[in-house]
């Protein structure tokens, strides 16, 4: 009985162990995409300000051509 006792807390060390390196996985990602948020969320900001100063330009070589061409 106590052999059995001692396989399950060590399964259940082990997957203590795969959860605590997942939830950091995790968290890795979650901090890394909130840091691309917050970045995108300023450059729309900042357009926004430039569109309604009239000084966004958009750049014409960037642009496809007209259907019509």
């Amino acid at each position: 009985m106590a052999s059995d006792s001692a396989e399950r807390i060590d399964a259940l060390e082990t997957r203590i162990a795969y959860q605590d390196h997942t939830i950091e996985e995790l968290h890795l990602a979650m901090t890394e995409q909130w840091k691309i948020i917050d970045l995108l969320q300023r450059k729309l900001v900042m357009l926004e300000e430039q569109v309604r100063n009239g000084s966004y330009i958009a750049d014409p070589a960037s642009e496809r051509p007209p259907p019509h061409y």
